[in-house]
């Protein structure tokens, strides 16, 4: 699994790509995100069109990243969901949780938007 950092002003792109498995791997993306809301940054989008699958365990990880950003007072986006990783989603009822976008540049821009708001 390969992890490539953006910053669009306050908002990180986590660009991910590989498989979404757990394991010590997938423990580096948590890791990433508790690195950002260490450095003040709690608005992370995790751009996931390079994740080829993503299984239960993936998705805890995933669950972890945003449960960190929320207890920080920011939050997490998830973008360019595959239709794979969408029907996982739907399944396991967690679309109910996750906000998803169709790309990255858009869940910043709706991050941008409710800053506005506050």
């Amino acid at each position: 699994m390969k992890i490539k950092e953006k910053m669009h002003g306050d908002v990180a792109v986590l660009t991910v790509s590989g498989n979404l498995m757990g394991g010590p791997e997938s423990t580096q993306l948590h890791e990433k995100v508790k690195s950002l809301i260490a450095d003040g940054f709690n608005k992370v989008v995790i751009d996931i069109k390079g994740v080829k699958w993503i299984n239960s365990s993936g998705l805890g990880i995933l669950m972890a990243c945003m449960s960190s950003l929320k207890n920080a007072g920011g939050g997490l986006k998830l973008a360019s969901v595959t239709d794979k990783v969408q029907s996982i989603l739907m399944m396991t009822k967690l679309i109910e949780i996750f906000e998803t976008y169709e790309n990255a540049d858009r869940a910043v821009a709706k991050f941008i938007e409710e800053s506005r708001h506050q």
